[in-house]
């Protein structure tokens, strides 16, 4: 897709102090927690994919506290709803929208929805993901791992490919989730492991190309987080890495999705290009 020339600087937006609660979805053990509404991100678009649950659905709420304008996607409609609509009892903006990461076509469709309706896009989260089967590498079935794949790797490509162009007349910020996964190897982990980091690659790759149209690309890299996704992993399969971690707990999505929050921000300014790992010190050496 064409991207046009770089825009000129666009003034950062304040707002109204007011209050939304940002915490964990519900399903989660730990009680959302009212944190003051900022206006650090007032009226700024944003798309999280993967906002039905988990980090992203803790990530769509905590942009929307910021001020943000918030389109939640996910496969999972009847979720994207939910989050949508606690955003709005709270007082913030959003909207539900159904999406297949895996389909460049509910991608595109989806990304000029919300940049037609909202007149733009400043900020996407990418947070689409799934664990896939777990195996030793050699008994991986080869669909098993393009599945993965196909979503944790060719949902970020199809969404990048549609929020560049979209976010060049203005500027704007991608983070895509990756994992510690990616850092260090995870027994039967293989398709998970190798997919997100080929979301660092393109994270990095993107970052180089796009800067000099106001783009910054990012990535996360969280540990284990207290989510629906790592819920589902068999019994027992989470504890050797938990075992290891320095603060001896998962972290919530809240903690992850403050972290998302922060970089979108102009605080962020000179940030591009680098992973930011939410892993209570487990890589620490």
């Amino acid at each position: 897709m064409p991207i046009p020339e770089p825009p000129s600087d666009d003034a950062a937006q304040t707002g109204p102090p007011a209050e939304l609660p940002v915490g964990a979805p519900a399903g989660s053990a730990v009680d959302p927690q009212p944190v003051p509404r900022s206006g650090r991100l007032q009226d700024r678009v944003a798309l999280v994919t993967g906002g039905a649950s988990g980090i992203g659905a803790a990530c769509a709420v905590r942009l929307a506290a910021e001020g943000a304008v918030v389109v939640v996607a996910d496969l999972d409609e009847v979720g994207a709803t939910r989050v949508a609509g606690r955003i709005a009892d709270a007082g913030g903006t959003a909207l539900a929208r159904r999406i297949d990461v895996t389909d460049a076509d509910s991608v595109a469709r989806v990304v000029t929805e919300a940049t037609t309706m909202y007149n733009g896009l400043r900020i996407a989260v990418n947070c689409a993901g799934i664990n896939g089967p777990l195996s030793p590498l050699a008994d991986l079935p080869p669909a098993d791992f393009d599945t993965v794949m196909k979503v944790n790797l060719y949902g970020v490509f199809h969404a990048m490919r549609c929020q560049l162009p979209a976010m060049a007349p203005t500027g704007g910020v991608i983070v895509n989730l990756a994992s510690i996964a990616a850092h260090a190897g995870f027994r039967n982990h293989a398709a998970y492991a190798a997919a997100k980091q080929g979301v660092l690659a393109l994270t990095r790759t993107a970052a180089r190309e796009y800067a000099g149209h106001g783009i910054r690309v990012l990535s996360v890299s969280p540990g284990i987080v207290d989510t629906p996704m790592v819920a589902a992993l068999p019994p027992g399969a989470a504890d050797g890495v938990l075992a290891a971690v320095p603060l001896a707990r998962a972290a919530q999505p809240a903690e992850v999705a403050a972290l998302v929050a922060y970089l979108v921000s102009d605080g962020a300014s000179y940030l591009t290009g680098s992973d930011h790992v939410v892993d209570g010190g487990y890589l620490a050496k």
